[in-house]
């Protein structure tokens, strides 16, 4: 394969400010898409089984908002856990996100999630260090893990926008555009944690602009695996299947 191997173990993890200039950049490209959507693209199904294209910015627009007021994010957490259930907390939220911005036109969520994108961008830049070191209980593939709000506002947040947007792409045929520094960042990041949670060596050769090629854990004698990087991330994240290390599912 051409190309030098990066050995995810050299792989830094993000920092605030890497993670806020990808922050940034990523809303401003979900901003763009959802602007290019036509009257027919709102009713699209997309990847996410129970969202069309409608209900997904209207979940986009609710994450949003959720980091930019307390107000919002003491609400969703609350009305998020009685809808929930027995099920998950994100379940619950997700639900009220959509629910509760169902009554706004399309234009009315265009003009809402333009103005909200950079602003929430910069709360996750801003939020102080005691708060990010809150922890968090989040249920992963049946498991609840403890993370950090910063975990969560640094990482998490941008990649959930980042996957969105390529589902959105992939319902409407509307352009995905990748590049290397954005996208490529956040899906060697992606690798690193998805390296990180099965602990087993590997090589993985991604292509496409946000591609490249890894290996972890002395590689040699481990699983080879050659895709496309969008579809890797959409793997990882449970919108397609895979064997061996990419049963492996990472939070997006």
């Amino acid at each position: 394969m051409p190309g030098t191997s990066t050995a995810v173990e050299s792989l830094p993890l993000l920092d605030r400010r890497q993670a806020a200039v990808l922050a940034a950049a990523e809303n401003g490209r979900f901003v763009d898409v959802v602007r290019s959507l036509s009257t027919e693209d709102w009713t699209k199904q997309t990847d996410c089984p129970a969202w069309d294209v409608r209900a997904l910015v209207a979940h986009v627009l609710g994450m949003m908002e959720f980091t930019i007021s307390i107000r919002q994010l003491v609400h969703q957490q609350r009305a998020g856990n009685r809808a929930a259930g027995d099920r998950p907390l994100v379940d619950g939220m997700t639900e009220v996100q959509v629910a509760e911005r169902a009554h706004l036109s399309t234009s009315e969520l265009v003009e809402r999630l333009t103005a909200a994108a950079p602003r929430a961008a910069r709360a996750r830049r801003r939020l102080p260090v005691p708060l990010r070191r809150i922890p968090i209980k989040v249920e992963v593939e049946g498991v609840v893990e403890t993370w950090r709000l910063g975990y969560l506002y640094d990482v998490i947040h941008t990649r959930d926008t980042w996957m969105h947007r390529i589902d959105i792409t992939r319902a409407t045929g509307r352009p995905l555009v990748l590049t290397p520094d954005h996208d490529g960042r956040i899906v060697s990041d992606a690798v690193a944690e998805w390296a990180r949670r099965h602990g087993r060596p590997f090589r993985l050769h991604l292509h496409g602009p946000a591609g490249g090629t890894f290996s972890g854990g002395g590689g040699d004698d481990g699983q080879e695996t050659t895709l496309d990087a969008v579809e890797f991330c959409r793997i990882l994240s449970g919108r397609g299947s895979g064997t061996g290390l990419l049963a492996q599912q990472v939070p997006f």
